[in-house]
């Protein structure tokens, strides 16, 4: 990218930012906030877990936003039968009895990740390994993942029948838990008058890959004050029972709380938000905005809450104040 200075380039973002959300708002009504979110997940290059019920388009969501970008998407539906081979790919012997690799659905920029907790632990921890190596292996060999790379994973909070929730420390593989939400009214009515008639939107892409592995580094180079990393830190020491920093709420409603990379994605969630609100750097808002999506996930409340019907947002609301 030629640009004179980072500065120069933050503008430029700021300003693609924009263009981005008005070409995805052709498709998607409304759920600004989500779409905020999951573009703070792939430009801080993370990963994020989607809590909606059925038929809130999480699909054509994550789907708009790869034809904006340029990428490659994939959507994966797990299913109680679904393999580790069906996700990454599997060996098969070719007409000249020579053994290829035949590349799964995981070999894509944006996998949406459909229903992960459908699937048994054993297909689960294949795409989590992928997630966090940005490869696979498979017969003995690595095979390195498209970069940029970026999994959208969809749980129905409803239905927990047949279910194989993912454990905490996989669960914190993820950076955002992000909660989708019926729509307004309004945003509802305008949504029925787009989809019963034969409107295509054109979409334009916006970004490319390079531009996006380009603006990830940037990010990374935002610079945060001492006192950013003091609280960063001190907000998710204070999510941990019977610790120095241990707030009163904690010890009494929370059985384990948020690790070092809890703090580590408040810093570069904080970066991202405040990149796509046109600002050279991060404040404690930036922290507070983020914290919520990058903690619910990472807090095991106790039992004692559950029976006051205390969730994991009301304690981190508490925190933030």
């Amino acid at each position: 990218m030629n640009y004179q200075s980072d500065v120069e380039a933050l503008n430029d973002f700021a300003k693609k930012y924009e263009i981005l959300k008005n070409e995805i708002n052709k498709v998607i009504i409304g759920q600004d906030e989500v779409i905020k979110e999951l573009l703070i997940s792939i430009f801080s290059n993370g990963h994020c877990l989607l809590l909606g019920v059925p038929g809130l388009a999480k699909t054509l969501m994550v789907n708009t936003i790869s034809r904006t970008l340029g990428l490659s998407f994939n959507r994966i539906q797990f299913t109680p039968d679904l393999m580790p081979s069906d996700i990454i790919g599997t060996e098969i012997l070719d007409e000249s009895r020579k053994f290829r690799f035949m590349k799964g659905p995981i070999f894509a920029n944006i996998i949406l990740a459909d229903e992960i907790n459908r699937t048994p632990p054993k297909t689960q921890s294949a795409l989590l390994e992928a997630m966090q190596e940005k490869a696979v292996t498979a017969a003995g060999n690595t095979y390195k993942l498209s970069e940029p790379f970026f999994v959208l994973a969809t749980q129905n909070p409803i239905e927990q029948e047949g279910t194989y929730p993912l454990p905490e420390a996989q669960l914190d593989r993820f950076m955002l838990n992000v909660k989708l939400d019926y729509p307004s009214m309004d945003e509802e009515i305008n949504i029925v008058k787009k989809t019963t008639t034969n409107y295509i939107p054109n979409l334009e892409v916006i970004l490319s890959s390079e531009q996006i592995i380009f603006f990830q580094e940037l990010i990374k180079r935002i610079p945060v004050t001492d006192n950013l990393y003091q609280y960063a830190v001190n907000l998710v020491s204070k999510t941990r029972p019977n610790m120095k920093n241990s707030a009163k709420i904690t010890n009494e409603y929370i059985y384990w709380g948020a690790g070092p990379r809890a703090s580590q994605n408040l810093i570069i969630g904080a970066k991202t938000l405040a990149a796509l609100n046109g600002k050279y750097s991060p404040d404690i808002e930036d922290i507070q905005k983020v914290a919520p999506s990058i903690l619910r996930h990472r807090l095991i409340i106790n039992y004692k809450a559950e029976s006051e019907n205390i969730r994991s947002e009301d304690i981190i609301n508490e925190l933030l104040k």
